[in-house]
């Protein structure tokens, strides 16, 4: 196994021929750091407790294919419900969207600061407020009673092509076509900073200026940043796959496939936000 960046590889003791049962890439697509920022902590967390840990489980693909399944089944109920409730009560989407964003925003917070990646209560806490918040925001963009462009079709439309890019990743990190090596990993992160910045910029100037930098009017600028959060919520999936590797080559707990499962549905739902922000584009006049 090549010499990984990745904390929990810095504090574990090399062991020859330890590979878990199963894994995303067969070693083929590279040994980077791990993908989203939460995992550094979490993996630390592990290397510093691996040998006072008793005796568990090694995490298997199955284990992590198995708790984000469950997570995502959590979503969606959740998301179908907000969307019917705020089609019945329209006053209840903006609530939902609120509520449903700062509590799901906090609950990772306390997951990725108080390494807690592996607790399935706070995952599946996560789950269900934020697919409050998807089923009310999917029903915004696309009821004109918000000024949405109207055609619930477009939802159908995000689901498919989120999940297309999920499975296209998933090809291409077992391929091997892209390596995940540290450098590619800081490029990532990198750019999710720049921009999560713009974003809050943007934002912060949309209360003094109309449209902000127009960034999110609909525009020819905004189409190409859209495409650009796109490409990046779809290269973080190979972080995540890399992550959900290096665990089980690692034989962490099978606990830790909850952190996995939250990785995956947090670079998910950006994905599924996206992509439906974008199609509602194409359809104003």
């Amino acid at each position: 196994m090549r010499t990984s960046s990745n904390p929990v590889f810095k504090n574990l003791p090399r062991q020859e021929g330890v590979g878990g049962y199963a894994n995303f890439g067969s070693g083929v697509a590279g040994a980077g750091q791990l993908g989203n920022q939460q995992y550094g902590e979490y993996g630390q967390q592990y290397g510093q407790q691996f040998q006072q840990a008793p005796a568990t489980r090694a995490m298997t693909i199955d284990d992590v294919v198995t708790k984000t399944g469950i997570t995502l089944a959590v979503l969606t109920v959740s998301a179908i419900a907000s969307y019917a409730l705020s089609t019945a009560n329209p006053s209840l989407a903006p609530l939902f969207v609120i509520g449903g964003g700062i509590i799901g925003l906090v609950l990772v917070l306390i997951a990725t600061f108080g390494r807690k990646m592996d607790n399935p209560a706070i995952v599946l806490a996560y789950a269900a407020f934020e697919g409050l918040f998807l089923g009310a925001l999917s029903l915004m963009f696309t009821d004109v009673t918000f000024g949405g462009v109207g055609g619930s079709a477009l939802i159908g439309q995000a689901v498919l092509g989120t999940f297309g890019v999920f499975f296209g990743m998933l090809v291409v990190y077992k391929t091997g076509a892209i390596r995940v090596t540290p450098r590619f990993t800081r490029m990532i992160i990198g750019a999710m900073v720049g921009v999560l910045v713009l974003m809050v910029g943007n934002l912060i100037a949309s209360f003094f200026t109309d449209g902000g930098f127009g960034l999110r009017d609909g525009g020819p600028l905004a189409i190409v940043f859209s495409l650009v959060c796109i490409a990046i919520a779809a290269f973080s999936f190979l972080l995540d796959f890399d992550a959900a590797d290096q665990l089980i080559r690692a034989q962490a707990p099978e606990k830790a496939a909850w952190g996995v499962a939250l990785g995956l549905t947090i670079t998910l739902v950006w994905l599924y936000v996206e992509i439906l922000r974008l199609l509602s584009y194409f359809q104003r006049d």
